[in-house]
């Protein structure tokens, strides 16, 4: 049987749980709480954007069902994808990152849609929208990372600007309307 705990232990356990998760940085504490702030605010942002998409995804209709249906798995599938290496380059510098849903909400900057129903050419004008949204908030952080000389996270960002690109593109030329 164990032994319970005593009032010491629980204490004990108590501070450790408020301890810092101290990631040493050489970036400096000016540095690590800008650029981290900004990386949870994207990171926020693209989950927001990745429930979106996939949102779109399950619930798109009409004739061009397969053709945005697998472009929106995709897109989804590539936001998804962003998530951690923002998440881990957050640890990497220093900071703490996302703990919840609730912490999601409150920073994301793109906009929910829980409409029961979407004009599938809606959709993909809400998705380019909040792609080009995505990449000037890229720009904004990939500035920051420049400033503080936090190179790894430039190079990260070099390539989720291109990802978002052409996301941009797609979303843009699938939705093109022919005619005079």
């Amino acid at each position: 049987m164990a032994k319970p705990e005593s009032k010491s232990d629980l204490k004990k356990a108590a501070e450790r749980r408020k301890a810092p998760l101290a990631t040493p940085s050489d970036l400096g504490d000016n540095a690590v709480r800008d650029l981290t702030g900004a990386l949870n605010e994207l990171l926020a942002d693209v989950f927001a954007l990745y429930l979106k998409t996939k949102n779109f995804h399950w619930h798109v209709s009409g004739p061009h069902f397969r053709d945005y249906h697998l472009m929106m798995d995709d897109q989804s599938a590539q936001l998804l994808a962003m998530t951690d290496p923002i998440a881990e380059r957050v640890r990497k510098l220093g900071g703490t990152t996302l703990r919840s849903v609730g912490q999601i909400a409150r920073l994301q900057r793109v906009e929910d849609n829980d409409a029961d129903y979407v004009e599938p050419l809606d959709m993909l004008a809400e998705l380019r929208e909040d792609n080009k949204d995505l990449i000037h908030h890229l720009r904004g952080v990939h500035e920051l990372t420049d400033d503080h000389k936090d190179y790894a996270t430039s190079s990260l960002l070099d390539v989720w600007i291109d990802e978002a690109e052409k996301r941009h593109w797609f979303l843009f030329e699938a939705s093109r309307r022919t005619g005079p």
